[in-house]
C-alpha cells in the first residue's frame, strides 16, 4: 500500500508491503509519486524488485572495510589481499556510494588502472570489487547488479615462456647459493617438481616420503591437496639439504626467497626471470615425459587443463599411429 504526504512543499511518497522494508523518495509533484509508487509495487508484486537504499547510504571504501574485517581473514592469502584493498580504497573510486558504482565507473577504473598496471593485475583488482559486491548482495542485502559482470574485461596477456639455457641456469644457483643454505636446493626442488613458491615453503620433512617418492602438500594454490611424485634427482636434492629444527624442509619467508632470487638474478645478468618462471621451466621438461595432460596436471596441480596446453604438443603423425 502507498501513502502519500507533503513535506516541505514537496510530496513524498511511502511504499509499505508485508515482510519488505518500507520504501520512500520524495517528488516536486503528486502525479510522480504516484506513478513511482505504482511502479515499485509492481515490481515487489512481481519479485523483481531490488531496495538499493543499502547501497546508496554506503560508500564503496565502507564496503572494503567491512569486507576487510570479516572476510579477507578466512583466505590463505589473507596479507595480499589485504594490501590490494587497502591500496584500492586510496583510489578515488572508494570514494563512490554504491549506486554510483555504476559500469561506466567500473570501465573508467580499468581504463585508468590498465595506464599504471598490468593486465593480469587490472583482472585481479576487478576480481576483487566483483567477489565483494556478489558477497555483499548474498549476505548483506546489498541491492545493486554487480556492475563488474556487465564490462569487458582487458585481454588476457600471453603467458610467459622464459626458458633458460643451462650457463644462465648455472650462474643464477651460484648467485642464490651465496645467500643461505636453503635458496639453492629450493631453486633445484622447484626445477624437478614443477612446485608452487607457497607450496615449496609450506613443505614439511613429515610429509616427504622416500620409499614411495612423494611430496604431500596438504593444501595447494587451488585449495586441494595432492601427491606430488619426486624424480631421483628431486630425491637427491633432499638428501643434501640440511635439516632445520622447525620440520620445514626450505624454512624460507616468501619475501626472503622473492628479494634472493630478485638480488641472484641480477648479479648474475640474467634478464627477464624471476621465481615463478622455474615452474614453467620444469612443466616444459616434464611434458616431454608426460605426453597425458591427465598425468601433468597430477604433477602441477592445474584445474584448468587449457593451462597446460601450451607444454604439452601433440603430433598428428604420433596420434594416427595410436589409430592403427
Amino acid at each position: 500500500m502507498a501513502t502519500f504526504r507533503i513535506r516541505k512543499n514537496k510530496w513524498q511518497a511511502r511504499v509499505r508491503r508485508k515482510g519488505q522494508p518500507d520504501v520512500t523518495k520524495t517528488f516536486l509533484i503528486r502525479t510522480d509519486a504516484e506513478k513511482w509508487a505504482r511502479s515499485i509495487e509492481i515490481e515487489i508484486d512481481r519479485g523483481s524488485y531490488i531496495n538499493t537504499s543499502y547501497a546508496q547510504k554506503t560508500l564503496f571504501k565502507d564496503l572494503i572495510q567491512q569486507y576487510l574485517k570479516e572476510v579477507t581473514p578466512t583466505f590463505r592469502g589473507a596479507p595480499e589481499d589485504t594490501y590490494r584493498l587497502m591500496k584500492m580504497m586510496r583510489n578515488p573510486i572508494a570514494e563512490l556510494n554504491l549506486t554510483e558504482l555504476t559500469p561506466n565507473k567500473i570501465a573508467n577504473y580499468r581504463d585508468e588502472r590498465l595506464k599504471e598496471i598490468k593486465p593480469n593485475t587490472v583482472i585481479r583488482e576487478l576480481a576483487y570489487i566483483s567477489s565483494m559486491i556478489n558477497h555483499a548482495r548474498r549476505e548483506w542485502g546489498l541491492g545493486i547488479i554487480n556492475p563488474v559482470a556487465q564490462i569487458r574485461k582487458p585481454s588476457q596477456p600471453q603467458g610467459r615462456e622464459r626458458v633458460l639455457n643451462d650457463v644462465e641456469m648455472d650462474r643464477i644457483l651460484r648467485e642464490v647459493e651465496k645467500l643461505n643454505p636453503f635458496m639453492k636446493p629450493l631453486c633445484e626442488f622447484a626445477l624437478e617438481t614443477a612446485m608452487r613458491r607457497g607450496e615449496l615453503l609450506s613443505l614439511n620433512w613429515i610429509n616427504i616420503d622416500f620409499i614411495k617418492r612423494t611430496a604431500y602438500l596438504k593444501i595447494t594454490k587451488n585449495g586441494s591437496s595432492r601427491f606430488v611424485p619426486l624424480s631421483t634427482e628431486a630425491i637427491n636434492i633432499l638428501n643434501r639439504t640440511p635439516r632445520d629444527i622447525n620440520g620445514k624442509v626450505f624454512p624460507l619467508k616468501a619475501n626472503t626467497v622473492s628479494m634472493g632470487f630478485i638480488k641472484a638474478v641480477r648479479r648474475s645478468k640474467v634478464e627477464d626471470f624471476h621465481f615463478h618462471d622455474l615452474r614453467h621451466m620444469a612443466l616444459t621438461k616434464l611434458s616431454n615425459k608426460f605426453t597425458n595432460v591427465l598425468e601433468l596436471a597430477a604433477i602441477s596441480g592445474h584445474k584448468e587443463l587449457k593451462m597446460l596446453q601450451r607444454y604439452v604438443h601433440f603430433k598428428a603423425e604420433d596420434l594416427a599411429l595410436k589409430l592403427i
